[in-house]
């Protein structure tokens, strides 16, 4: 019986001494599995990259090629492009003409609008120095010329016929006195005649009609108004039966076979605009036909706001084809001197300056600030920027002015691209480092460890330990 129950004790005890080794080995195997898959999965992993084998250093930015980079030193020329400096253009285009800067006589031409006015000399209003009726009315339309003591209308007026009467009483009495003794009632005859025939004169009463009421020694019921001057009627109040105050305008007469022209030029433009000089206009109604005028008058203020001076010109008008009203495109030419000059269609204005191109030869052109002065119809003085003698381009200003940005913007773009690049290195340099002193701190903490015995964690080491 005890010797079963020892057989049965060392079965138990191999069995669970079986079971142990089994299991400690087994711990061990499964760990070790564990590492070689991670290991091949890292390995696989950076093959799969392209960077089996590289070092931290090995990979760093500086080393990696990059899509699309190239230094600016590698980087081919676009096509069209200039090696010039900024600014100059070394390249031939086709239709650029040139021509020299020489002295030449200039005539400076001012342009100016206009407006075109009656001549203010000759215009004149029909006023009424009486009150009264109008009767009868012979010019009766605007616009209808007129000449000097053509008949307008007629007037009634109490006072007037009530001056008549006392004219012809005072030369009745002094036909009476003239046979008298006294001669001071021979005076005061005479004066009476005198006032009251400088009263009717003073109301516009002519002599020829004061002569034909002496004549016929009767007072005229109304009075015949003339015209006092010719022209054309630029305005008419008087109508059949209307009543008329003292000073009441009835008609404006202007004579219109001379005009005056408004214009208004610049202010830098007034030293060259002298009492004078021709002038010319054009208007919108008569294409193609200039007049001819003079300068008349420069008006000695100048308008703050437009910062322009007033200038009146005289233009004949006999076919009276200037209307008042009408604007025209005014040109005044100044006097003739001889100075350095340019074609106009030289210059290319910027807006903030004025800009030429200079040939410098074997197709190479240069932009040139200018400074300028005066100007005519074809040319342009140059006062700064340019000597006689230089050639400079007078077609394709643009193509030029184009060209020239685009090669300033190539410098540009080639030194900004130069500048991020030195930038992108100096990164890439900086990072290097700082992976360089991770690595190292990671060397020291393996030297540190060097001592001590490590043994790879099991499962339940991740738990907190074996229990």
């Amino acid at each position: 019986m005890s010797q079963d129950l020892r057989r049965k004790g060392l079965v138990v005890g191999v069995a669970a001494a079986c079971l142990f080794v089994g299991a400690v080995a087994g711990f061990f195997a499964a760990h070790r599995g564990m590492s070689d898959m991670s290991g091949t999965k890292n390995r696989g992993e950076m093959k799969g990259h392209g960077m089996e084998g590289m070092s931290m250093k090995e990979t760093d930015m500086k080393g990696m090629p990059m899509e699309g980079a190239k230094s600016m030193r590698d980087m081919e020329p676009m096509p069209g492009m200039s090696d010039a400096s900024s600014g100059a253009v070394a390249r031939q285009l086709i239709g650029v003409r040139s021509a020299p800067v020489v002295h030449a006589t200039l005539e400076e031409e001012i342009r100016a609008v206009g407006t075109v006015g009656y001549d203010e000399r000759s215009f004149t209003q029909v006023t009424l120095k009486i009150s009264g009726w109008v009767r009868k009315v012979f010019v009766n339309s605007i616009g209808r010329p007129v000449r000097k003591g053509e008949p307008l209308f007629t007037v009634y007026s109490p006072n007037l016929l009530a001056t008549q009467d006392e004219y012809l009483l005072a030369l009745k009495m002094r036909a009476q006195l003239a046979a008298s003794a006294l001669d001071e009632a021979k005076a005061n005859a005479d004066a009476l005649v005198a006032s009251a025939r400088e009263r009717l004169r003073l109301w516009d009463v002519t002599d020829s009609q004061i002569e034909a009421l002496e004549r016929r020694g009767q007072a005229d019921p109304v009075l015949m108004v003339y015209a006092p001057s010719s022209g054309i009627v630029l305005k008419r109040e008087a109508l059949p039966g209307k009543y008329v105050e003292l000073g009441t305008t009835l008609y404006e007469i202007a004579d219109l076979s001379m005009v005056w022209i408004s214009a208004d030029i610049y202010e830098s433009e007034v030293a060259a605009t002298k009492v004078g000089q021709p002038a010319t206009v054009t208007v919108a109604a008569y294409p193609g036909e200039t007049f001819s005028g003079r300068v008349a008058y420069v008006y000695p203020t100048l308008n703050t706001e437009t910062r322009t001076v007033r200038v009146r010109l005289e233009f004949l008008n006999p076919e009276l084809k200037l209307k008042p009203g009408m604007y025209g495109n005014v040109t005044l030419q100044t006097d003739a001197v001889r100075t350095l000059v340019v074609p106009k269609e030289a210059v290319l204005d910027t807006g903030l300056r004025q800009l030429v191109f200079v040939d410098r030869g074997q197709g190479r052109y240069e932009p040139a600030a200018v400074k300028l002065g005066r100007r005519s119809q074809n040319a342009v003085e140059v006062m700064e920027g340019l000597k006689e003698g230089d050639r400079i381009v007078t077609s394709a200003n643009f193509l030029l002015d184009a060209e020239s940005k685009l090669a300033s913007a190539s410098t540009m773009q080639g030194m900004m691209g130069r500048i991020g690049m030195a930038d992108w290195q100096m990164r890439g340099a900086h990072e290097g480092k700082m992976q360089g002193g991770r690595d190292m701190e990671g060397m020291e903490g393996m030297e540190l460890g060097k001592g001590g015995v490590s043994a790879p964690p099991g499962p339940d080491d991740e738990k907190g330990g074996m229990k």
